[in-house]
């Protein structure tokens, strides 16, 4: 966590709010942006006095929602398919990318039946991905189409794949737990989804680079927020470079 002082600094140089005009925030992201969201409203709120408050949700969810006149200060989300209408509708500024993502393939530790990328597609496997609506489920799909296209597992690979779901779920968090709990073979998640707690339960198949996607996350102000210099604040502070360093020490990238 860096100083107070060197927070309020920052904060104040981008016309936010500090500890003298302290605001309570909601703020609607991503629910692979737990753990390090988490961690970095921490460390803003002790750098500012504000209260920042999270509410976790796959994006498509989140936008729903926030469409339906729900009350949120900053949304944040895992692919801009979910962001870029709520701008169209005048519900949030223009998305500025904060991170990127990675896919990976997961199993329980003690299950052998996912060894390699090509056994997704061998009968009888039982796999756990997210619905299509969500990002994390759109990038799973592009991925499935890379590798049919390279023909290096064949023509049907994702086919053969997509036949093998024994569930569709409405966010990352909760195909993770889906092989946590024993309950699938393998599952396709982000890379920071293998959280330290996750980590010892499972093993982690890498995608070969050619077929990985590259998920960027835009982040920004929603045009009701009831304190947008507080909301911008945030904003500011996940591009900072300590809010940066959180989001590295959880597992993201870079947004360039």
């Amino acid at each position: 966590m860096i100083k107070t002082l060197t927070l309020t600094a920052l904060l104040s140089a981008g016309g936010a709010l500090t500890t003298a005009g302290a605001a309570s925030l909601t703020v609607f992201a991503a629910a692979s942006l737990t753990d390090a969201f988490t961690e970095l409203g921490k460390a803003f709120d002790a750098g500012t006095g504000n209260k920042t408050a999270f509410s976790f949700a796959g994006s498509q969810a989140l936008r729903t929602q926030l469409e339906n006149g729900a009350k949120a200060d900053v949304y944040a989300s895992a692919n801009d398919a979910q962001y870029a209408p709520l701008v169209t509708k005048g519900l949030v500024a223009a998305g500025q990318p904060f991170v990127r993502n990675k896919l990976t393939l997961i199993a329980p530790r003690n299950n052998p039946s996912l060894q390699t990328l090509n056994d997704l597609s061998k009968p009888g496997l039982k796999l756990v991905i997210a619905d299509k609506a969500v990002p994390v489920g759109d990038y799973t799909r592009r991925m499935l189409l890379a590798i049919d296209k390279s023909g290096t597992y064949g023509k049907d690979f994702s086919v053969h794949t997509l036949k093998n779901v024994v569930s569709e779920e409405t966010n990352v968090r909760q195909v993770a737990l889906k092989v946590q709990l024993g309950e699938a073979d393998a599952a396709v998640v982000y890379t920071t989804d293998v959280t330290p707690t996750l980590k010892p339960l499972v093993r982690v198949i890498a995608l070969p680079t050619r077929f990985n996607q590259n998920a960027t996350y835009p982040i920004g102000v929603l045009k009701g927020s009831a304190s947008p210099d507080a909301a911008q604040a945030f904003v500011n502070y996940v591009q900072s470079a300590a809010g940066q360093q959180i989001l590295k020490k959880w597992g993201f990238l870079s947004p360039q």
